[in-house]
Formats: C-alpha cells, sequence, structure tokens
C-alpha cells in the first residue's frame, strides 16, 4: 500500500526531501506520490508538518 498526499498538502516539499526512493513530485498546488515507487516507508509522514501523507 503507498502513501498518498492528501489536499492538506501546503507545497514546502519537505516530504520530497526526506523520500528514499524518489517517489514525491511537485503537482499541480501539492506534491504527489507516484504509487508505483513508494515503499511504503512513512519517511514523508513523519516529517510533514501538516499530516499531508497518508497510508493508502
Amino acid at each position: 500500500m503507498a502513501y498518498k498526499i492528501t489536499d492538506a498538502c501546503i507545497s514546502c516539499g519537505a516530504c520530497a526531501a526526506e523520500c528514499p526512493v524518489e517517489a514525491i513530485s511537485e503537482g499541480d498546488g501539492k506534491y504527489v506520490i507516484d504509487g508505483n515507487k513508494c515503499i511504503d516507508c512513512g519517511s514523508c509522514a513523519g516529517v510533514c508538518p501538516v499530516g499531508a501523507p497518508e497510508a493508502e
């Protein structure tokens, strides 16, 4: 199960910098996670100041 980023995202980029497999990129108004690359490690959720990344 990959993580996904909810609409709570404030586009700070903290999650992208923390992702060990570079599965997170800047999308249209919020960051997005490539579910095919995500290894479900939770690193993004641990650094997000608003709790936007959630396990699907």
